[in-house]
């Protein structure tokens, strides 16, 4: 039984990125800091802070309402991410894992929607 959003694969997963994503992004070159580096970093905090917010709304409703944020959040990330490949500062070698995380990521809150709308 999960008794907080702490106990979700998904929100487990996410924070995993969260991580990821920091230490990749900490070599762009300092011009970066607040231009990609920023919207990079500040949508991967956003996925697990939407799920651990929606966790604690009133209604299923509100909470598959935040997951659907969080998702949107997560293609944004991808996006940024492949940008950043593309621009040069990170390799697709370094990017590759962080990718299918993230694809696995997605699935979890595709499914966590799903079942929060039934």
């Amino acid at each position: 039984m999960v008794e907080s959003y702490q106990d979700l694969i998904v929100w487990q997963r996410s924070m995993d990125s969260v991580e990821g994503i920091y230490q990749l992004a900490s070599g762009f070159p300092e011009y970066e800091r607040y231009g990609l580096w920023s919207q990079l970093t500040r949508s991967a905090v956003s996925i697990p802070a939407n799920i651990a917010e929606g966790s604690r709304r009133g209604s299923r409703r509100d909470y598959a309402q935040f997951v659907s944020i969080a998702r949107g959040s997560l293609a944004e990330l991808e996006t940024l991410l492949l940008i950043a490949v593309r621009l040069g500062y990170v390799s697709s070698a370094s990017a590759n894992p962080l990718l299918s995380g993230l694809a696995e990521v997605s699935k979890m809150l595709s499914a966590l929607r799903t079942s929060l709308l039934r």
